[in-house]
């Protein structure tokens, strides 16, 4: 049976700690060993939606492995003109050993991987960013030494919270979670993590409780791709939620911040806390082209072995 990930419900614990280690292994390694992990690995990258980080460490990541990434854009591709989703991934199958895609809707993503016999990963969708949160969880390992770290996720309740609330279950550590009323985590997520092992969420009203006796502080954009219509409403909906110093000195100690990128500075975060000490936005960037790699690299292993 073909291994995807589409969320991380889709990995075990032991399978998410071992992506974690090669990560932290392909880091390390020197580049001319790299290209020996996956020589003649092919993947598909396909972009429904503008992408930086995505698109070079995902494009990066199977080069340095040895392998060829042909990158795409859905205005190149016969799916601008109608192709089905289920034709377009029964094709790319012959050519290449998995697909990549960042896309607008989750239900794409569900549709390329009931008809492909390749693993299909989502890059990103509406739902999940299980890439990312990969990311996160292995940068906060490298600054604390473990996983029993306690994280707070304030302002909007969209697809990297989700894929956070699934990291949490998946290792263990412990997620306090604050939005405004009318943003909070959708529902199906919370159940899906529920029912596939432990939940370590917890939801706050106010986000100073959510801060309180936290290691690190993540934000994401207020106004994501999509959602410019309501920038205004939510520009006045999120403000109590800005991280800024104030906010911080709730947590009762120094901690990390961190954000996915773009950031909005002024909205979301202030320039001051983006731009200190304690901010590791660039080593998250910096490491999805690692856990990127873990990710294709261990999926490779699975349909290889």
């Amino acid at each position: 049976m073909t291994r995807h990930l589409l969320d991380l419900s889709e990995l075990s614990a032991g399978e998410a700690v071992y992506i974690l280690e090669l990560a932290q292994k392909i880091k390390h390694a020197p580049r001319e060993e790299l290209l020996n992990f996956c020589p003649g690995y092919r993947a598909a990258i396909i972009f429904e939606k503008p992408s930086t980080r995505t698109r070079v460490s995902l494009e990066l990541a199977v080069s340095m492995l040895g392998g060829k990434p042909v990158v795409l854009s859905s205005s190149e591709m016969q799916l601008s003109r109608g192709e089905e989703i289920r034709d377009t991934a029964r094709v790319l199958e012959r050519y290449v050993d998995a697909i990549a895609a960042r896309v607008n809707s989750h239900q794409t993503l569900e549709k390329m991987a009931t008809y492909s016999k390749v693993p299909v990963i989502n890059a990103l969708s509406d739902l999940h960013h299980p890439l990312q949160a990969l990311a996160d969880v292995f940068t906060l390992y490298e600054k604390l030494g473990h996983l029993s770290f306690t994280l707070a996720y304030v302002g909007d309740g969209n697809n990297v919270c989700h894929s956070l609330i699934m990291a949490a279950g998946l290792f263990g550590f412990r997620l306090k979670v604050s939005t405004p009323e009318g943003y909070e985590p959708k529902d199906e997520v919370i159940q899906k993590a529920r029912q596939s092992g432990k939940l370590n969420y917890e939801f706050f009203k106010d986000p100073s409780e959510a801060i309180r006796e936290s290691d690190a502080v993540y934000t994401d954009t207020w106004v994501s791709m999509g959602f410019d219509s309501q920038r205004e409403v939510r520009l006045k909906d999120f403000a109590a939620w800005q991280v800024n110093s104030k906010l911080l000195a709730a947590a009762g100690k120094e901690v990390y911040f961190m954000h996915c990128l773009p950031a909005h500075k002024g909205e979301e975060v202030t320039e001051e806390v983006f731009e200190s000490s304690s901010s590791i936005v660039f080593d998250q960037a910096e490491n999805r082209l690692y856990t990127s790699a873990a990710v294709f690299l261990y999926l490779w292993k699975e349909v290889v072995t």
